[in-house]
């Protein structure tokens, strides 16, 4: 998938394509261990497109927030 194409989506359809995109890397996965994947390089390509997904993501993220407000931080430590 293109960024180009990612970023003419909605972000609804973009979240239910990053599920879609987990869930098929797990498969993927599964399948390395246990079968021969016809081809690995399909773990390589989703998991970019998940990169590329969770980019626009949080770029639109982004732009909703005000000027001068720090981001909401996710995963700071105590």
């Amino acid at each position: 998938m293109k960024i180009k194409e990612i970023r003419e989506r909605q972000t609804e359809a973009l979240k239910h394509e990053l599920a879609d995109c987990q869930k098929r890397l797990f498969e993927l996965r599964t399948q390395a261990v246990t079968e021969k994947l016809e081809d690995p390089s399909r773990i390589r390509k989703t998991r970019k497109d998940i990169a590329r997904i969770k980019t626009v993501l949080r770029q639109r993220e982004m732009q909703q927030q005000p000027a001068g407000q720090p981001a909401p931080a996710e995963n700071q430590k105590a």
